[in-house]
């Protein structure tokens, strides 16, 4: 029987963090989902760096946002990644900066344009934002702005958090799986993890291994919370193949061992 499968989408909404999460040379989180779902779905990278929440939504609500953000069909999943720049000090930085609980009022209004454009079956994920290195962004601005910097930390591990919180309270409101960067990037169960400052590339962005550990982490979640749209690998090649199972989304085109070498297009005929 062949396949009149249209190939699932999965949206990613956020900000620089999401922007660069297809960079090669840092192993994107945003690749690495699109590896797990090869076949399945199109993952569609919609990361606006240097926005907030309410920019997000003040380009959604034009009409290039909502065709670029909404005008697509068969989206199985939504990730929802915003706050690094909202959790900007009102000081230092007040351009960026957006108020916590507007910040609240905005991811709700997020997810509700969410399930109204995609419909309520559509699963979603809010996602934190990360920790921040205090060392890492005082470098960062030594290396960029030489004996301009001014040596003040406009984002800061306490401020994050913040947001960190208020991401978490919004997720619970909402009914929706939350994968909390702040803490599990810092903590394990034990204690402070030594090393969790390697996430972050300067500070803020994620590094190579950051970005891994962001993939996998959704990948834990979705296997978790979301099992209909977790892919299970071949048991024996651990491939993406014939044998992968995800119960929410069918691969699409037929597996190649499916195919008759004899009379190749029996396979592809409608039944």
């Amino acid at each position: 029987m062949a396949s009149t499968t249209r190939r699932a989408k999965i949206m990613l909404f956020g900000d620089s963090i999401t922007q660069q999460s297809f960079s090669a040379s840092d192993c994107g989180w945003g690749a690495c989902l699109s590896d797990k779902y090869q076949r399945r779905a199109d993952v569609l990278n919609r990361g606006f760096s240097g926005y907030n929440s309410g920019w997000f939504l003040k380009f959604a609500a034009t009409e290039e946002g909502k065709a670029d953000l909404f005008e697509h069909d068969g989206v199985k999943l939504v990730v929802i990644f915003f706050g690094a720049n909202d959790a900007s000090d009102p000081n230092l930085n007040e351009r960026q900066h957006v108020p916590l609980e507007t910040f609240k009022t905005n991811i709700k209004d997020i997810i509700s344009l969410t399930r109204s454009n995609f419909g309520r079956d559509t699963s979603i994920i809010l996602v934190s934002p990360p920790p921040i290195c205090h060392d890492g962004r005082l470098r960062f601005q030594k290396e960029r702005y030489k004996n301009k910097a001014s040596g003040k930390l406009e984002r800061t591990l306490e401020l994050s958090g913040k947001y960190a919180k208020g991401t978490k309270d919004v997720a619970n409101e909402s009914g929706v799986p939350f994968l909390d960067l702040w803490t599990k990037m810092q903590y394990t169960s034990s204690g402070e993890k030594e090393n969790w400052r390697g996430f972050l590339s300067d500070g803020l962005h994620l590094s190579a291994l950051g970005n891994k550990f962001v993939g996998e982490s959704l990948i834990e979640l979705i296997d978790q919370l979301l099992p209909e749209l977790s892919v299970q690998h071949c048991p024996e090649s651990g491939n993406i193949n014939s044998s992968s199972v995800c119960p929410g989304i069918q691969n699409v085109a037929p597996w190649h061992d499916e195919i008759d070498h004899t009379q190749p297009e029996k396979v592809f005929q409608s039944s």
